[in-house]
């Protein structure tokens, strides 16, 4: 049976309806398929061993997701070597390919969960109602266990970068 979470976000204010389970820190992080822009399958499990740094937003296309997804770029040249850094959206992955060439974006993954909503339903973060991804951030350890998890209760608002960022480092060692 599909869980469904209500109270957790809103969209312009309004209440939305999150699938999938409430992840906490300290759970094994659920493996997930999701497509590059040339449309090969990644999972997590490809970038085992690995820090991941997991941001999540419901489109490259919009002002908030945009300046998250280049600050994310940004700061990968600060991480130790060993943090991955995921950008995972329901956006079809040739609109993620073409943003990613205009923006010059080359230190991240931007990935597409458009098909099956894997990451989505895995990780609590698909909007029933819209069926694009909540704004989220999620550091999974090289352990494979979630250390940190920010879901924004506002989809229009920005993550705490700075928070996510300090917990990545934490994780990788640093």
């Amino acid at each position: 049976m599909v869980q469904k979470r209500t109270g957790i976000i809103t969209f312009n204010r309004k209440p939305m309806t999150l699938v999938g389970p409430e992840l906490q820190p300290g759970d094994a992080a659920p493996d997930f398929r999701v497509l590059k822009a040339n449309l090969a399958p990644v999972t997590l499990a490809d970038s085992a061993g690995k820090v991941r740094l997991i941001s999540v937003i419901p489109s490259i296309d919009t002002p908030i997701c945009h300046a998250q997804t280049r600050r994310f770029n940004e700061e990968a040249a600060t991480l130790p070597e060993n943090v991955a850094i995921l950008t995972i959206s329901a956006d079809l992955p040739f609109a993620l390919r073409r943003w990613r060439a205009a923006e010059g974006i080359d230190r991240i993954q931007l990935l597409s969960d458009y098909q099956e909503h894997s990451f989505g339903r895995a990780y609590g973060v698909l909007i029933d109602e819209l069926k694009l991804l909540a704004r989220a951030i999620f550091v999974v350890g090289a352990d494979g266990k979630i250390v940190y998890r920010e879901i924004v209760p506002e989809v229009n608002q920005h993550p705490d970068y700075d928070a996510a960022l300090k917990a990545a480092r934490q994780a990788a060692g640093e």
